[in-house]
């Protein structure tokens, strides 16, 4: 065994690296630059006409300045000027119209809960107040115990049914308490 032959797979090792490295998609971006923000961006295409010429990294063999946009007015915002940091738009349209529509959806969904929940309370303070109201009538009670078995009420299991009634009232019969969510 020839003594060169580790060499030799060192070298092999060392091309196939650089060529797996050269394909990589790193390798595609011909410009390089930081951008307003301080990061690093690689693109390949040309930086926005507002990045500094220091703060551009690498750019295609062929041309090393930067490719400037069309002449710019006077009347152009400073973001424009060379030094400057670009500007992003005010505002996207696009994005502010989810953003409604996803907001008119929440509260859409907020206010058939609430509905729902209103209408639930509704009937339980009517259904409460007709107990109540039967309660105070009078008349003889009967429940169904464990067994199925039918057993009168007496005065205390009717005074807990009657305190159980005005709780249930005071709860649903008032005005819809705050939640925490609520805006």
């Amino acid at each position: 065994m020839p003594q060169h032959l580790p060499h030799v797979r060192r070298w092999r090792a060392a091309c196939l690296t650089a060529i797996l490295l050269a394909s990589s998609p790193w390798a595609l971006a011909q410009w390089q630059w930081i951008d307003g923000t301080g990061r690093k961006v690689f693109s390949d295409t040309a930086p926005p006409s507002g990045i500094p010429e220091k703060n551009i990294l690498k750019s295609p063999a062929t041309s090393r300045a930067p490719v400037q946009a069309a002449a710019t007015p006077a009347s152009a915002p400073a973001a424009s000027q060379p030094g400057a940091v670009p500007q992003l738009p005010a505002r996207d349209e696009e994005l502010e119209a989810r953003k409604k529509q996803a907001d008119e959806a929440e509260q859409a969904r907020r206010k058939a809960e609430e509905q729902r929940v209103a209408k639930g309370r509704a009937e339980s303070c009517e259904r409460a107040r007709k107990a109540k109201s039967v309660m105070e009538s009078g008349t003889r009670l009967a429940t169904t115990n464990a067994k199925g078995e039918r057993e009168i009420m007496d005065d205390k299991a009717r005074a807990a049914e009657a305190r159980r009634m005005d709780d249930i009232i005071r709860a649903d019969c008032g005005p819809m308490p705050k939640t925490a969510n609520a805006q």
